[in-house]
């Protein structure tokens, strides 16, 4: 398998205005993805609702993305869960859908113990046969291990190639990884909506997982960067941080306000809990998107898959 590097972002779950899974809306954002220059496409991660969403919901959707994406760029398959058993199901069946790993967080059953937890990803990595990217996110999410419990247990299990490191401060974590890893681990990635990304490549990051609401620009910047444009990447990253600030905030209702405006969803629904966009909100969004236009080229999404009107 070739080392992973650029932009993954990932994809949300799209609803109908009536919480059901919208098939032919997540298609049109995963079109819109793959347009946008996207090195592969990650599903579900917490940017997806994924808690919000049933097993089955989550195996029929991975099943979906498997024969749309049909090998065009890798997936990756999130296989988060707390019981080992059902996360082991959920890497299967991201790798009989032609996922080439599974991105799975650190259980908080296992929270101050290195070997349970390295039991816990032996799991999921024997019963899919895919690498393991294990994603360090902080609490409440995830349990947000140090360097030298996410050495350990990488160093333990195998089948973990990759880390996602969200917990802070990321960059100094992330040189440390990439110090210290060895060959134990194939690349580091960042996460946390990109809001860190220029440290964070800057230290050694192959690569980012970004929510998907603005994929060009951040294909062009981790594009500037490779090409040692890093003060060309650093003017993107300066233009998108209102909107990043404001993602941190509304998380999926931010994504999904922003896919909506551009004709790529029809309903913004979201199940998980948190703050909804007022109508100050929704002005200052119109604004800080206006002020960013010439960065979204995309008028279109490829395939035939027609977008919203406006």
């Amino acid at each position: 398998m070739r080392r992973l590097a650029g932009v993954f972002p990932i994809l949300p779950t799209i609803f109908t205005s009536g919480a059901q899974i919208d098939l032919p809306g997540t298609r049109r954002v995963l079109e819109y993805i793959l347009a946008a220059g996207a090195a592969g496409v990650v599903f579900p991660g917490l940017a997806s609702e994924y808690d919000m969403l049933s097993v089955q919901e989550r195996l029929q959707v991975t099943e979906a993305l498997g024969g749309w994406i049909g090998g065009r760029v890798p997936f990756i398959v999130g296989a988060s869960h707390p019981d080992g058993a059902v996360a082991a199901k959920l890497a299967s069946a991201g790798a009989a859908a032609g996922a080439i790993a599974s991105m799975v967080l650190t259980p908080h059953a296992h929270a101050g113990d290195v070997e349970a937890m390295a039991g816990y990803f032996r799991e999921v990595h024997a019963a899919s046969g895919i690498a393991i990217m294990l994603q360090n996110a902080p609490a409440p999410m995830g349990v947000g291990l140090n360097v030298e419990q996410v050495l350990a247990i990488a160093q333990a299990v195998d089948g973990i190639r990759y880390i996602k490191e969200e917990t802070q401060p990321s960059g100094h974590r992330i040189t440390a990884l990439n110090e210290r890893g060895g060959l134990a681990l194939d690349a580091v990635f960042g996460g946390a909506g990109a809001r860190y990304v220029i440290d964070e490549l800057t230290r050694g990051a192959t690569g980012t997982m970004p929510a998907c609401e603005i994929t060009e620009v951040h294909v062009e910047m981790l594009a500037r960067f490779e090409r040692g444009d890093v003060e060309g990447a650093r003017e993107l990253f300066e233009r998108t941080l209102p909107l990043l600030s404001m993602q941190a905030v509304f998380r999926w209702r931010l994504t999904k306000a922003v896919l909506r405006r551009r004709g790529l969803i029809d309903s913004d629904y979201v199940r998980s809990s948190g703050p909804a966009l007022d109508a100050y909100d929704q002005r200052e969004l119109d604004v800080l998107l206006e002020r960013i236009a010439d960065l979204l080229p995309l008028d279109h999404v490829p395939n035939g898959q027609a977008r919203m009107g406006r």
